[in-house]
Order: structure tokens, then C-alpha cells, then sequence
């Protein structure tokens, strides 16, 4: 076997950053394109492993730096991979959609799909629809009325460009129960009333219900009565073959009774659709040529293609996309209706705290919208369900906000150190970024604020003010001695002086107070900055005598 090893650490690299952590079967393949023997296979596995080994211990920025000095041993059709592939019938008019369940805010997880809907819709100048998925839900899973604006908030911050009209299903009821008669009238449709043992029961054991066979004009007349029945009294399903090798997909639910108010159309209605009937009859009607949508709607996609046939409706080119778990993120899933209980309670101060991982939140806390979408076209087209850290979003925001971000000194949980022998500084002078030539200044008054962290981590040790000067700190007192002005290779912290009140909202929900160096005063609200080894934040303004700040990331 050649020297292969920049290239084993270019795909390991690579593959590592795009899914949280290196995969052997993926590295295998790439290696016969630069010459490994079949002969050479079992050698090129050891080595694979010591290298996975050795990246996945590195954080996501070393693993970035790393991959800078490898990246050209990577072929140039490894490159053509990472982007997006070509959809199947390409062509003149082709037209996208966003159908989103209005039960909460978009976030992090269910952005990928709908902005890979609008990343090819951009691709190819083709239109995209939104249509509001607000059929009626269920009680796990309910429509709320600020969700309508929140999503359309999400896209339009997203430049998401979809078209004017905005459709909703609420809107298009009688539309449905126009289609639902005609698959009445074709018998492949029919009223239940079996309750949902026995129609469990049924599927097990492929059995037709009692009322499937009904002659048609009684049909009609039984879904006709469904609009005066009492809730869950009656549905009406599509008649499939109750041998399909699918138990889930056999006599599926076409629309179902609910007394449940809704937030557009109050009770207006009774009788509403599923998700998979709206689609299979709006996608048809107004004309969707390209459907992107999770792996997790399979069966629904199913639902679709047998709904089309029976109409002989052309189909629309259906792609599955995999799940993305994403690593890294405190708490539980992310989950609209999970959030949905924490804001109404309370516990959450609104859709944009962080711990929804909203849009809105990540917007607030300084992610870039550029910054999600590279995230979504990093992660791409993929049907295999994947796990990415959400230190690969960090890492692209980084790289976007670094050079513009202003540097302050912040200390949090802050206590006073009373110096002794300090030289008089009134002020020192540094770099407002490590890659400009521009300077500021910091003044220095009687007073030296340093975190608690630290004076407990260092209490007994040398230390170096930052760009100021050495000291001793005391073992037991808030108390130091000056050593020197010389930068020694001695531990280094923050410190603060005459600063002014500042608090962070972290991801976890919860504050870091601590002080801030008073030049940030002439802030301005939603300016993003670094507070020095501690972290980038967006300023969120003033508020009750703090500074406060929504952290970003490291």
C-alpha cells in the first residue's frame, strides 16, 4: 500500500466535521481514487481507525484548522459531491412548496428541510408556495394562532423567497370534501364507525370492516351524516388492500370529526382532512412539480402516489431527505410541541428563548441567517439519517461574524483585587482584533475586578492581567501583589476596570452577571462582539441597569 495517510486525515477530517464523528465504510471507497490495491484493504482499515481515533478527540475547531492543511488531498470529485445534486426533471415551471404545521415557531431541526426546498427553488428560479398545514391537529399536537406569523417570520428572516398568495388549508375545506365524494363515488372510500380495537384487530388480521362494502349511495349518505355526528363517532377511510404487507397503511384515515376550535376558522368546520389527503389534492391542484420532505413521512408519500392514481393524476417527483439529530444541545429534543407547553406555562420567557432553538432565538443570540443556510447546504440532500454537532454551525457563524466583532473585557461573578505596588497605568493600549492593526484603548482606574472562577482556580499562583501587568495572587484575601510589567508564559485572565453592570442569557436559559469595561457603553442594540475568553454575544440592550447580551457561542 502507498503513503496514504494526508489523505486518510482529509476524508476523516472532512467526514468528521460533517457528522460529528468519522465513519469508516465512508472513508474505505474514496481511497480506491487514489490508488489503493484491494490487497491493501485490511492495512488501510488499521490505519483508518487510528486516524478516526485521533480526530474525533479534537474539538470542532481544531478539526477545522487541521483540515485547512489537508483539504487539497482531497480529489476534486469529492468536491462536486458536497453540493447539491441535480434533481430528477428539471425543466421550465417547476414549482416548490412549504406546508408547514402551525403549531409553534420553526427551528434548527425542521429549518433543513424547508430550506432545501427553497435552496433548490433558488438553484433552479423555480416558485415556492407556502401553504399553512392547519387541518385541525390533535390534542398532542394543536394549532396555535402566532405560529402563523412566527413561521412567516422564520422564512422571511431566512430570505426565503416564496410567493406572494399564501395558502391555507382552513381556506380549503370544501375543496377536500369535493374530492372526498368523488372517491365516495369511484367505492374507494367508505364511512367507519369501528372503534379502534376492532379496527386494530382488523388490520392484524386483514379483515374488512362491516362497513366497507356498503353500495355506494349509502356511502354518500353515511359521510353526509358524518357532519352532524358526534366527534369520533365516525371516519371515513381509503380503501387499500387489507393485505398490504404494511398493516399501518391498510384502510388509512381520509378525514375524521373534531369539535376542537381552530385558530382561523373558529368552528366553522367539523369535518376535517388528514395531512396526506390536503396534499395529495392541493399538490395536484396547484401544481407542485418537486416535493422534498422527510424520511419520517414515507408512508405518507405512499398515501399520496395511491390518491393520485386512483385520479390519474400525473405524480410530482417525491425526494426523501434523512432525519438530523443534532448533537451538542442541552435539554431535550427540539420539539415545537414540547415548547409549545414551556411558553404557554411560562417557563420559557417566549418563542425566542434559546431553549426552543427557534429561528427567532438563534437569531437573537447573533447566529447569521447565511450561517443556516451553508449549515443546510453542508449537511445536504442525504436520505440516511444523520447526527451533526451543532458546533458545525458554530464554527460556520464563527468564521462569519469573527472579523467585525468588537473585543470587551467581561467578567462574570466579579470580585474586587486590591493590588499592592501597582505601577500607575492610566491606560493601556490594544488590538481590536488579533488580524488588524487598529487599536484602542482601555482605561485604568483604582479598581481591578476579576471573576471569582478564577481568583478560586489561581488563588497562590502568578498571573497576568491581560495587556496589563503580572501579579501574585493571595491564597486566602481578594488581595495580589504586583510582580511585572514582563508577559510572561503565566496564566492569563480577564479583568475589569470601572465597568459598567452585564448579564448573559445562556443557552440553558439561565444568566451569567458579572461586569463589563464601561467603553461598552456606546453600544448599540443588536451589535454582535466578543467578550474575551469567554464567548461572542449579540447586545440586547439595556435593561434594568444591566447590559445585557444573548450568548452565541465560544
Amino acid at each position: 500500500m502507498k503513503n496514504l495517510d494526508n489523505e486518510i486525515w482529509a476524508y476523516v477530517l472532512r467526514n468528521s466535521i460533517d457528522y460529528g464523528k468519522a465513519d469508516s465504510g465512508r472513508i474505505l471507497p474514496k481511497l480506491f481514487q487514489h490508488g489503493l490495491e484491494k490487497k491493501d484493504i485490511r492495512e488501510a482499515l488499521i490505519k483508518i481507525q487510528e486516524i478516526i481515533e485521533k480526530a474525533n478527540a479534537l474539538s470542532s475547531d481544531e478539526k477545522n484548522s487541521k483540515f485547512e492543511s489537508y483539504q487539497a488531498y482531497l480529489k476534486e470529485k469529492e468536491e462536486v459531491e458536497k453540493g447539491l445534486p441535480e434533481l430528477p426533471s428539471v425543466g421550465k415551471d417547476m414549482i416548490f412548496r412549504l406546508a408547514p404545521f402551525p403549531s409553534g415557531a420553526l427551528h434548527i431541526g425542521n429549518a433543513k428541510t424547508y430550506l432545501l426546498n427553497a435552496i433548490y427553488a433558488e438553484k433552479y428560479k423555480a416558485k415556492i408556495l407556502l401553504i399553512m398545514d392547519d387541518t385541525i391537529g390533535s390534542e398532542e399536537k394543536q394549532l396555535i394562532r402566532e405560529s402563523y406569523k412566527l413561521l412567516q417570520e422564520a422564512f422571511d428572516w431566512l430570505d426565503v423567497k416564496y410567493e406572494k398568495t399564501i395558502y391555507y388549508k382552513s381556506d380549503r375545506l370544501k375543496i377536500y370534501y369535493k374530492y372526498a365524494e368523488k372517491l365516495i363515488e369511484k367505492d374507494k372510500a367508505y364511512v367507519c364507525h369501528c372503534p379502534q380495537e376492532i379496527l386494530r384487530k382488523n388490520r392484524e388480521e386483514g379483515k374488512e370492516c362491516e362497513h366497507r362494502n356498503l353500495p355506494v349511495k349509502e356511502q354518500i349518505k353515511e359521510w353526509r351524516m358524518m357532519f352532524k355526528a358526534k366527534e369520533g363517532s365516525s371516519v371515513l377511510r381509503l380503501k387499500t388492500s387489507m393485505q398490504n404487507p404494511n398493516p399501518a397503511f391498510r384502510d388509512r384515515v381520509l378525514f375524521k370529526i373534531s369539535d376542537r376550535e381552530h385558530p382561523r376558522v373558529g368552528k366553522k368546520y367539523r369535518v376535517w382532512p388528514t395531512l396526506e389527503m390536503s396534499w395529495a389534492i392541493d399538490d395536484h391542484l396547484l401544481g407542485i412539480t418537486h416535493i422534498l420532505r422527510g424520511n419520517d413521512l414515507m408512508i405518507e408519500t405512499e398515501m399520496e402516489k395511491y390518491l393520485w392514481d386512483i385520479f390519474k393524476w400525473k405524480h410530482p417527483e417525491t425526494m426523501h431527505t434523512g432525519l438530523i439529530k443534532i448533537e451538542g444541545i442541552d435539554g431535550a429534543k427540539i420539539s415545537k410541541s414540547k415548547a409549545q407547553k414551556e411558553v404557554k406555562s411560562g417557563e420559557f420567557i417566549g418563542w425566542d428563548d434559546p431553549r426552543t432553538w427557534s429561528i427567532q432565538s438563534l437569531a437573537r443570540r447573533g447566529i447569521q441567517k447565511d450561517s443556516v443556510r451553508e449549515f443546510v447546504k453542508e449537511i445536504g440532500l442525504t436520505n440516511h439519517d444523520i447526527t451533526v454537532p451543532i458546533d458545525t454551525l458554530y464554527s460556520i457563524n464563527r468564521k462569519m461574524i469573527d472579523l467585525d466583532s468588537e473585543r470587551y473585557s467581561f467578567v462574570p461573578e466579579q470580585i474586587e483585587i486590591k493590588i499592592k505596588g501597582a505601577p500607575k497605568i492610566e491606560d493601556v493600549e490594544v488590538t481590536i482584533h488579533p488580524d488588524k492593526k487598529e487599536k484602542r484603548k482601555i482605561e485604568v482606574g483604582n479598581e481591578i475586578f476579576i471573576s471569582g472562577a478564577d481568583f478560586n482556580d489561581l488563588k497562590g499562583k502568578d498571573i497576568r492581567l491581560l495587556h496589563l501587568y503580572n501579579i501574585h495572587l493571595d491564597k486566602k484575601k481578594h488581595e495580589a501583589k504586583f510582580t511585572s510589567l514582563e508577559n510572561k508564559d503565566i496564566p492569563k485572565i480577564n479583568w475589569v476596570s470601572e465597568g459598567v453592570k452585564a448579564k448573559v442569557l445562556m443557552p440553558d436559559g439561565k444568566w451569567t452577571e458579572g461586569l463589563i469595561e464601561k467603553s461598552a457603553k456606546k453600544l448599540e442594540k443588536g451589535k454582535i462582539v466578543q467578550l474575551e475568553r469567554f464567548g461572542f454575544c449579540r447586545f440586547d440592550g439595556q435593561n434594568k441597569g444591566f447590559h445585557e447580551f444573548w450568548f452565541a457561542h465560544r
